[in-house]
């Protein structure tokens, strides 16, 4: 499971049609689960042009090929390699990039780290010089996952326990989670999910006794991917929730909170356009993004027999009725 760079795909391919170029620059990548909707896609390709509309000078083509998961990363950026491409691109979770890393040689790789700490983790050396040849885009989901706490105590003040899902990749939010969670006043119960496909009936009983207080979803590949399973178990079991993702939300999750994948689409899209142009990968500084976006589901809500207070709608950048 990986993060799809098919949006990506779109926004290079409109610069091909807008702006000719001297060089045809191959940029490669892998291919997940899809995730965006249709209107995401728009809303990327909207973007790319106002982003870079009245720039000349730039040819791309994407290429990618489909991963069947992250045991396939290594074997996918090797052929990736193999055909002569300019630049690798490595999305969201740390086996991508140490995949792409492991056969770039002196190609530069662009990432977007979603779930990992790219600094503290030593894959790059700062944000501002990265180093290794390597740059990108990087949202602290530790920071986040703090943030999301104190979001579902705003929506759930009466609330006693609040529920801390995670699985391998993202145990690390929901032990950032725990502290916050004491502090405001909630129990907190670590809801681990194991397995594959992963038994989130399993990782959910432990909330039983707990039906109407609310869950925190973090951001990981797996559960991007089983979103609209997860969210019909967390309806079914009438648990509140706020994910990282807004397609979780919309899938069905009460709430969501975190970064747009369509400006981590058109942020990633606008540093392979600087390193295709001839910056170096590892003096190009890498993006920390600052703006998140927080969607509240009022068809969940209404599911499950929740009124959302006027203010916590207020602060919401979007409402689906």
């Amino acid at each position: 499971m990986c993060y799809s760079f098919a949006p990506i795909g779109v926004t290079l391919r409109l610069w091909i049609r807008a702006h000719a170029a001297p060089r045809l620059h191959r940029i490669g990548g892998q291919r997940g689960h899809e995730l965006a909707a249709s209107r995401d896609r728009a809303a990327t390709q909207g973007a790319a042009r106002r982003l870079l509309g009245n720039v000349q000078g730039r040819n791309f083509t994407f290429e990618y090929i489909q991963s069947p998961g992250i045991g396939g990363y290594d074997q996918t950026y090797r052929e990736l390699a193999g055909r002569g491409v300019d630049l690798l691109l490595a999305g969201g979770n740390e086996p991508a990039l140490l995949a792409a890393r492991a056969v770039a040689g002196a190609l530069p790789v662009v990432f977007f780290a979603i779930d990992f700490d790219p600094v503290e983790k030593g894959y790059v050396a700062s944000m501002s010089h990265p180093g290794h040849n390597t740059t990108g885009i990087f949202a602290s989901q530790l920071e986040l996952a703090g943030k999301r706490i104190e979001i579902l105590r705003d929506a759930f003040p009466n609330a006693h326990r609040v529920g801390l899902l995670s699985d391998a990749a993202s145990r690390e939010q929901a032990d950032a989670a725990l502290p916050v969670a004491r502090q405001l006043g909630f129990e907190p119960r670590l809801l681990e999910v194991v397995g594959e496909p992963p038994d989130y009936v399993a990782a959910l009983m432990a909330m039983d006794d707990s039906r109407g207080e609310p869950v925190m979803v973090p951001a990981t590949p797996i559960f991007l991917r089983d979103r609209a399973t997860l969210a019909r178990l967390l309806i079914e079991h009438r648990t509140p929730s706020i994910s990282a993702f807004r397609e979780v939300m919309e899938a069905g999750a009460l709430m969501s909170y975190g970064v747009n994948l369509v400006d981590v689409f058109r942020d990633v899209a606008g540093i392979v356009d600087q390193v295709a142009k001839g910056a170096k990968a590892g003096e190009t500084p890498m993006r920390q993004l600052s703006h998140f976006h927080m969607a509240v589901n009022l068809k969940t809500a209404k599911a499950l027999g929740l009124e959302i207070s006027p203010m916590l709608l207020a602060r919401a950048d979007e409402v689906i009725e």
